[in-house]
């Protein structure tokens, strides 16, 4: 199975989870991105807006671009249904699916009525029962137990909102041919206070003080935002890139953290995109 060309940088459709889009306004923004020089489009999922269902209608308005899922839950649906479905968009449109999967958190089992248990084993009897597959799968994983899962299931990681040393863990972990694609949270044109604003929020959740402690870094977002969020200037932005890229990703997928608009956000996104002759 051939990884598709994923490009050097890619970028969320950035859909918030409060307060989203219509669905005929996600074909247009995905065309604006595509067309302001992004090779892949990667989308989120939450209920109401699923990840699948999505990539059929963005794929079919769409002629180029690569499509990831950052990520679809194992939760939402059975593992022979995301099978099939993936199968289907791979067919309708080869090498422009990656499949992102990930295991979530013990609400979003409950949610569904099922226990969570042990996410490893839980991660790895859904693979399992998803049989082989002819597309890219990889799997959300920002410690080194799911990491080694991926590199053993899958055909790699995406691990997210975690400084360059976490992405260097990662490509150790994984071991060479492997992709590893390295979610970047972005703010473009913010203060470095609201950029810290952010990573105070962010350290509310367990396993993202964890992941920064494994990397070296203590749970203070002062001392964090400068490894983990890309703020400010395009040029600053650019510098966080090239720095997860030399740690060894393959790709950087920039992460919108504003909280404005959908449309401002996919037009702050295409003016970030690499231009002729200035690639990010």
């Amino acid at each position: 199975m051939q990884i598709p060309s994923l490009g050097r940088v890619g970028v969320y459709l950035p859909v918030p989870f409060t307060d989203p889009p219509a669905p005929r306004e996600l074909p247009a923004a995905a065309v604006r991105l595509a067309d302001a020089g992004y090779g892949t489009i990667w989308t989120n999922e939450f209920p109401g807006k699923d990840a699948l269902v999505q990539l059929a209608v963005l794929l079919e308005a769409t002629e180029r671009v690569v499509f990831g899922t950052g990520v679809a839950n194992i939760w939402t649906r059975d593992a022979r249904t995301a099978a099939a479905a993936a199968e289907f968009l791979h067919r309708a449109h080869p090498g422009r699916l990656v499949l992102g999967l990930g295991v979530g958190y013990p609400q979003q089992a409950a949610d569904t009525g099922r226990e969570y248990g042990d996410p490893l084993a839980t991660m790895r009897d859904y693979v399992d029962r998803m049989g082989p597959a002819e597309y890219p799968r990889i799997l959300a994983a920002n410690g080194p137990k799911m990491l080694a899962l991926a590199g053993e299931l899958a055909d790699g990681a995406m691990p997210a909102m975690l400084p360059p040393e976490a992405t260097a863990l990662a490509r150790r972990v994984l071991g060479p041919g492997k992709l590893l694609v390295a979610g970047l949270a972005v703010m473009p044109g913010a203060s470095r206070a609201e950029a810290v604003a952010r990573v105070t929020g962010t350290l509310g959740q367990p396993w993202f003080a964890r992941a920064v402690a494994r990397a070296g870094y203590p749970a203070d977002a002062d001392h964090l935002v400068d490894a983990v969020v890309a703020y400010g200037e395009p040029d600053a932005i650019a510098v966080k890139v090239r720095e997860h890229l030399a740690a060894g990703a393959d790709h950087v997928a920039l992460l919108p953290q504003s909280g404005s608009d959908f449309a401002t956000d996919v037009e702050m996104l295409a003016r970030l995109a690499p231009a002729a002759g200035q690639p990010i």
